[in-house]
Parts: structure tokens; C-alpha cells; sequence
């Protein structure tokens, strides 16, 4: 939500507030005949120092500590209390206040001589009002965050939209699967098992791309698998065994990721690198725990030709961005070109 918008909303509640405020106390000053100056001054004394600053003071508190810290991760035991306790807190220092500006001075509180209100009576009663301010302040403080997080899922489907349709278009290449088919195709006179393998890898690609990768978050091992059927394929297109490495570290049990979001540092190595012919020209590495995962790619390339090269890959913002609005505050992206060799390091949080 705009600032802006955040900043008339707390306007709003506190223009309302007063007035409720002024025409209470309009209620017990204004009833027993002319207003003098004495009884103005009075009023406002007990508008800022039994009204406002306890309600103030909790309404903050609660709007920026409480919210995020307990009641947003369901901590209702912790937050009833806590806010008590604020509640409380904003209650005895605007009646330490009130007590030094007024009662000290003119021996009673309302102007009601013939009243007796004991000074817990008075505590109980304005931790009672700053609490209702502490409940509105939660109130507002959901609203914006509600909206702010239906904001992001919008914004975070449309970019996955965006990221679904590249990816495709870059996947999907005419180039890549004529190539690929061809090469099927003559496997199929030389080995037709091996062809009939590569042919169910290429199927099982095109299935997860279409299928599988609409929901938010996939198994880490869909990921994987998916991984090195794309390395099986563009292998095919070289008899070099060796010229593409790629290990799992770590013991793979539950961990779940988004889905294909390695996979375009993956196929920018295969586009970029230039020489097939020596080993270990792509290094992929792929190490997890309970805790986090950490992507590597690595790959060689000649600098003169890559600057011949026109670029037809995601580009690196897409690929930030898609991370920020995944993983905020919860990945580091780590690039580093110098010259000869190009690698990504890639660490997703768990936590």
C-alpha cells in the first residue's frame, strides 16, 4: 500500500478519535454552566495526558512490535499478554502525568468534587481505552498488510506468468528441439533403445514445463530430475562425456523449491559456452540440507566469440526479480564474469 495512502489512514483514525474524545469530555465540563478558562485548560490537560498519550503509546506499540512479532505468527497467548502489559504500561505513565499536571494541583480529576475515583480505578479505565486504540491499531495494521500481500501475489503471479512464458519460448526453441529430434532420429537406425530413452526424457521435459510447474514450490527432487534430463539431452550433442559435471550434495528428504528456478543459469551455460570439446567446460553443483540450498554453475567460454554472440536468454533482472519476489530476505545471488570463466552461486534459506 502507498505511504500516502498508510498515512491518511492513521490521520483518519486519530481526526475521529479527538472528536470522540472532545465530545465526551464536552459531556462532563459543559453541563454545569458557562465554560470558564480554567475548565478549558483542564480539558485539554486531560486530553493529552489521559487520552492521547496512553493511546498513542499503545496504539505505536501495537501497530509495530505486537503485530509483526506475536500476532502475525499466531502467538495469541504472548500478544494478549504483552499487550496487556503495554496497555497497562501507557496507562501509569499518562496517569503519573495527569497526577503531577492536575490532580496534585486542583485535588481532583473531572471537576466532580463530590466523585471519589481511586487512582487504580483511573489506571484500569485509561488501559482500558489504550487497549481499544491497541485493537484498532491491529485492525488497521492488517488491513495494510492483507492488501500488501495480496499486492505481491499479484505481482508475483504475473511475474511467474512472464517468467513461464520466457522460459518456454527459451526452452522450447526451434533450434533445440530440431536438433534434438535429429539426433534422436538417428540414434534410432544406430541404437533404438537409447533413442527410445532420450525420446521419453525429451516427453517428460515438455510435461514438467506444462504441468508440473504451476504450483508455487515443487520437491527439490522433481527439480533435480528435471535437471538432468536437460544435461542428457544437450549432451547428445557432443561425444564428449566429460564436458558437462554435475553433482548433488546432501541428503534430499523434504525440501521443496520453486520450480525452474535454476534452470535458466543452467541453460545461459550451455548457450555460452563455445568449446565442447574440453572437460568439465560446465561444473553444476547442487548442495542442500534441512536448512538451505546452494546452486554453483560454472561454465567456460571465449570472450571473443560471446561478444559475436547476440543474447537470447532470460535476462539477469528477470531472473533477480522472480528471486526477490520469491525468496525475500532469504536467498543471495552471487555473479561473477572474468573474462574466461562465468559463475553463479545461488544459496536459498529453508528457514
Amino acid at each position: 500500500m502507498k505511504k500516502i495512502v498508510v498515512v491518511l489512514l492513521h490521520l483518519g483514525y486519530w481526526l475521529c478519535y479527538l472528536i470522540l474524545i472532545m465530545v465526551i469530555l464536552g459531556t462532563l465540563f459543559g453541563d454545569d454552566g458557562a465554560v470558564s478558562e480554567s475548565k478549558i485548560i483542564r480539558a485539554f490537560h486531560i486530553l493529552i495526558y489521559f487520552a492521547i498519550i496512553p493511546s498513542g503509546i499503545t496504539f505505536y506499540l501495537f501497530y509495530s512490535v505486537l503485530f509483526n512479532k506475536y500476532l502475525k505468527q499466531r502467538k495469541f497467548i504472548l500478544t494478549t499478554l504483552f499487550g496487556a502489559i503495554i496497555a497497562l504500561f501507557s496507562a501509569v505513565i499518562g496517569f503519573q502525568l495527569l497526577n503531577w499536571i492536575i490532580i496534585s494541583k486542583e485535588g481532583d480529576c473531572f471537576g466532580k468534587e463530590n466523585v471519589e475515583v481511586t487512582p487504580l480505578a483511573i489506571i484500569l479505565f485509561m488501559a482500558f481505552i489504550a487497549s481499544i486504540s491497541g485493537i484498532i491499531a491491529f485492525v488497521i495494521k492488517g488491513a495494510i498488510t492483507w492488501i500488501d500481500e495480496v499486492q505481491v501475489k499479484e505481482e508475483l503471479k504475473l511475474k511467474n506468468q512472464e517468467m513461464e512464458l520466457a522460459l518456454v519460448k527459451s526452452q522450447l526453441d526451434p533450434h533445440f528441439l530440431f536438433n534434438t529430434i535429429n539426433n534422436i532420429d538417428v540414434l534410432i537406425l544406430r541404437n533404438a533403445n537409447q533413442a527410445s530413452d532420450y525420446l521419453n526424457k525429451l516427453s517428460d521435459i515438455m510435461r514438467f514445463m506444462l504441468f508440473e510447474t504451476k504450483t508455487d514450490t515443487i520437491p527439490l527432487t522433481s527439480e533435480i530430475a528435471y535437471i538432468n534430463k536437460y544435461i542428457e539431452l544437450q549432451k547428445i550433442r557432443t561425444s564428449n562425456q566429460s564436458y558437462v559435471s554435475f553433482n548433488v550434495i546432501g541428503e534430499i528428504t523434504t525440501q521443496c523449491i520453486a520450480p525452474m528456478i535454476f534452470i535458466p543459469f543452467i541453460e545461459n551455460a550451455f548457450k555460452h559456452t563455445n568449446n565442447k570439446k574440453i572437460p568439465d567446460a560446465i561444473q553444476i553443483t547442487i548442495e542442500t540440507s534441512s536448512n538451505y540450498t546452494c546452486f554453483s554453475c560454472s561454465n567456460k567460454f571465449n570472450q571473443t566469440r560471446q561478444n559475436q554472440q547476440h543474447y537470447h536468454g532470460l535476462g539477469n533482472q528477470l531472473i533477480k526479480r522472480r528471486l526477490q519476489l520469491l525468496y525475500p530476505d532469504k536467498h543471495t545471488l552471487e555473479l561473477n564474469n572474468n573474462g574466461q570463466l562465468y559463475q553463479v552461486k545461488l544459496i536459498i534459506s529453508h528457514e
